[in-house]
Order: structure tokens, then sequence, then C-alpha cells
């Protein structure tokens, strides 16, 4: 199977897209796949902090900067994640100066840049053997979350029943999604109730309406997971739990999808 380009996208931040990343590319990896996950959320850098990585000595500011290797800038976490197959992470610099060198970066920069996402398939999916790389993107309609999705086979929208969320889901899935034609399933995380499964039905009839797009999985709103703050990587540490089971399971039909 060719390797994929995943980016895991939200009209807002407060969805859980980047716990969404983290664990599904773990669940990925749990079933022997090699994975890499790219924190592209610039702005807002996470992956370093949740992923319990000190310090790298290249970052993906530096790949997309044209100073470093793709090579240089992976770093591997399978002995900590996904013990079956490969799990590496190209983080973005969390330091505040380069969170501002790239929040000032110009349209011709990001032209350039959106070059360099695309150049990654023959290195790592092609040379390496990756199967997966997840792009995690800053939310809203930034140039590196367009950059993101241009590049990806698959989009994956990490939403909730959030109104203002709702509407601007739609608006984003009609306006940009449609232009690129891509591939698209939608999350819908932080549910509050999901207690049978005609109430899961349902509730895939109602999204189905709303967005015109395929429902990739429900993730019921966890007390733990909220209280974990996103440093559980439940495949890993939490087999049995209901999230895991649920991550699985996308995990299943993502790999099934031609």
């Amino acid at each position: 199977m060719m390797g994929k380009i995943i980016a895991v996208h939200s009209y807002k931040g407060g969805t859980g897209k980047t716990l969404l990343s983290i664990n599904l590319s773990a669940a990925l990896a749990e079933r022997g796949k090699n994975v890499c996950l790219f924190d592209l959320d610039f702005r807002a850098p996470s992956l370093s902090m949740l992923l319990r990585v000190d310090k790298a000595e290249h970052y993906l500011n530096d790949y997309l900067n044209n100073t470093s290797d793709i090579h240089k800038v992976l770093v591997d976490l399978s002995d900590r994640v996904g013990k079956k197959g490969k799990f590496f992470v190209a983080l973005a610099n969390p330091g505040t100066e380069a969170i501002r060198d790239m929040s000032a970066k110009d349209r011709k920069w990001e032209m350039r840049a959106l070059a360099r996402l695309l150049a990654l398939r023959t290195p790592l999916l092609n040379d390496s053997g990756f199967d997966y790389l997840v792009f995690d993107t800053s939310p809203g309609l930034q140039y590196s979350s367009i950059n993101a999705i241009v590049s990806a086979d698959l989009v994956l929208v990490a939403t909730t029943f959030d109104r203002s969320d709702v509407d601007g889901t739609r608006r984003m899935l009609r306006e940009l999604y449609d232009l690129f034609e891509k591939k698209t399933e939608v999350v819908l995380n932080k549910v509050l109730e999901v207690s049978s499964k005609t109430s899961k039905e349902d509730i895939r009839t109602k999204l189905k309406d709303i967005y015109q797009v395929p429902l990739l999985g429900i993730v019921p709103c966890f007390c733990d997971i909220l209280k974990a703050e996103g440093g559980t990587i439940f495949p890993q540490e939490k087999p049995d739990h209901p999230f895991t089971r649920i991550l699985n399971e996308m995990a299943d039909k993502i790999d099934g999808l031609p």
C-alpha cells in the first residue's frame, strides 16, 4: 500500500485536534504501521511538551526554512510509543522567537514551504518506508493549515457540537475543502451523551446532513481524558480504555481507505 499523508484540522481551537492527532498516530503505530507525526501548529506548538521531548537538535521550522534535512528533524520515539511499528515526530520550535518568526512569514515563504511539504513524499513515504505522515495543523485558515490540507491525501476535521464550531466548520468545508477536492472525514469530539447504538446513528445522520462528508468517529466526553490534559497516550498506556477502542476503530477505517 502506498503511504498516505493525513492532515488533522479544525475550524477553531479547543476541539481536541492535537489529542486526536497524537493518539490516532499511536493507534496506527500499534497496528504495526510506521508513522511520523508533524507539529504544523507553529503559532502554538505543543507536541514537544505533550510527548515530553525536552529539546530537538533540529525543528520542522528549519526544514521549511531550507536550513536542515528532514531526516535531521525527525525524533524517534518508537521505544515509548507504538512498539509494533515505528513512531517518529517532527517538532515545531516552541521558543518565543521561533513562534514570532513563523507568524511573520509572508506569502512567498508559504509557497516555498508548501513545496517543501509536498517534497516529503519521496524521502519519507517512498524511501524511508513510512506508512503515514500525520500533520497536526493550526486551527482555522492559517497559510500553514492550508498548506497541510493541500499536501494531504486525507483530511480529518475535528469538531464539536458547539454552535460556532458547527457553523464555522460547515462553511470551511464548503468554501475551502470543496475547492481543493480533498477526501475528508469528520471526527465528532466531546459528545456529552452517546448512550446507545440508536443515539450514535442519530448523530451520524445529523452530522451527514450538516457537513455532507463521512463521519469517521464519535468520541464521547471522557472525564479522565480531560484530567490527563493531553499527557496520556491511550493506545500505549490504557489499551482497554473506551477511547482506545474508538481510536482503533478509526485506525481500521483509515487503513481500509483506498
